[in-house]
C-alpha cells in the first residue's frame, strides 16, 4: 500500500493548535512596535492636553516613542502579548478547521460559507473569553506614558495583573469583553474565511499551488478586509479597556463620547499601523503555520514509517 503524501494527510487537531500557537507568538515579537504605534494613535485625542505629544502617522509614532520613552517601550506588554496568543490565537485559528468540519459532517463534505462563519463565530467567541485578561494587560502597559510627570500605573506584566484585580476588583480583567468579543468575532471571521475562500480560489483555479507565494497572497487580502470591518471595534475596545475606573459607563457610551467630542474619523484612527500590524501579523503567521503543520506532518510520517 503506498503511503499518503503530507499534503494528503489532515492535521491533527493537536497539530493545529500548536502550530497556530507557535505562529501567532513569532509574528507576535516581530510587529509588536506596529500594535503598541497603534494602541497610541487610538488613544490620542482622548484627554488631551496642550503638553501631550502628537503622534503623527505609523513611523513618526514609532520614532517619537522610541525617542522620548526609549526603545524597550515599543516592546511594553509584550509578555502579555505572548501570553494572549498562546491562550487566544492557538484556540481561535487552531481550532478552526476541527470546527468547520464538525459543522461540515466530516472531512470529506465541501465547507458552506455558512459552516465557515459559524465556526470563525464559536472559536473567535471561545478564545476571546478565555484570553481576555492577557488583552487588558497588554492594552493598558501599551498605552501608559511615565512622560510629563506621569507614573505609570504598573512595572510590569504581573504587576498590572496583581494591581488590576486588587484595586479595580478580578472581573476588571474581564473589561472591554463586549467590544472586544464584536472585534475578534469580526476579524476571525473575515480573517479566517477571506483567507479560506482566496487560498482555496488561487490553488482551484490553478493560479497559484498551495505553497508560501499563495498563502502570502492570502493573508494580504485577508488582513486588508479585517482591518477595514473591525477598526471601529477595535478603537472602542482600546478606549474602553485603557479607560479608568466610571470614565465610561458602559461600552456604547465610549462608542457615542468619541463619535460626539471627536466625530466618525475617530473610529478609525490608527487604521494605518492596524493594517500594518495585521497583514504583517497575517503573512507572517499564516506562512508559519501552513509550513510548520506540513513539517510536523511529515516528521510524524517519518516516525510511523521507521516504527
Amino acid at each position: 500500500m503506498v503511503s499518503p503524501t503530507t499534503s494528503e494527510v489532515h492535521p491533527t487537531m493537536g497539530v493545529k493548535i500548536f502550530s497556530a500557537g507557535i505562529s501567532a507568538c513569532l509574528a507576535d515579537i516581530i510587529t509588536f512596535p506596529l500594535d503598541t504605534a497603534k494602541v497610541r494613535l487610538q488613544i490620542q485625542g482622548e484627554g488631551q492636553t496642550s503638553t501631550t505629544i502628537r503622534y503623527k502617522g505609523v513611523l513618526g509614532t514609532i520614532t517619537t516613542l522610541a525617542k522620548t520613552e526609549g526603545l524597550p517601550k515599543l516592546y511594553s506588554g509584550l509578555p502579555a502579548g505572548i501570553q494572549r496568543q498562546i491562550s487566544f490565537a492557538s484556540l481561535r485559528i487552531g481550532l478552526y478547521d476541527t470546527v468547520q468540519e464538525y459543522f461540515s459532517s466530516g472531512k470529506e463534505t465541501p465547507p458552506t460559507l455558512g459552516n465557515r462563519i459559524s465556526a470563525g463565530l464559536l472559536t473567535g467567541g471561545v478564545a476571546v473569553f478565555i484570553g481576555q485578561p492577557t488583552e487588558v494587560v497588554k492594552v493598558r502597559l501599551q498605552a501608559q506614558s511615565h512622560l510629563h510627570g506621569i507614573k505609570p500605573r504598573y512595572t510590569g506584566t504581573y504587576n498590572a495583573y496583581r494591581i488590576i484585580a486588587t484595586t479595580e476588583s478580578l472581573s476588571t480583567l474581564w473589561k472591554g469583553t463586549t467590544p472586544n468579543l464584536m472585534r475578534n468575532v469580526i476579524i476571525n471571521c473575515t480573517e479566517l474565511v477571506t483567507y479560506d475562500l482566496m487560498k482555496g480560489a488561487l490553488v482551484n483555479n490553478q493560479i497559484l499551488a498551495d505553497d508560501v507565494p499563495c498563502h502570502l497572497l492570502s493573508a494580504l487580502v485577508a488582513g486588508f478586509c479585517t482591518t477595514f470591518l473591525a477598526s471601529p471595534a477595535d478603537v472602542v475596545k482600546t478606549r474602553f479597556i485603557n479607560s479608568l475606573p466610571g470614565q465610561y459607563p458602559s461600552v456604547p457610551s465610549c462608542a457615542m463620547t468619541m463619535l460626539t467630542k471627536e466625530g466618525p474619523t475617530a473610529f478609525f484612527k490608527g487604521f494605518v499601523p492596524s493594517f500594518l500590524r495585521l497583514a504583517s501579523w497575517n503573512v507572517i503567521m499564516f506562512v508559519c503555520f501552513e509550513q510548520l503543520k506540513k513539517e510536523l506532518m511529515k516528521s510524524r510520517q517519518t516516525v510511523d514509517c521507521t516504527t
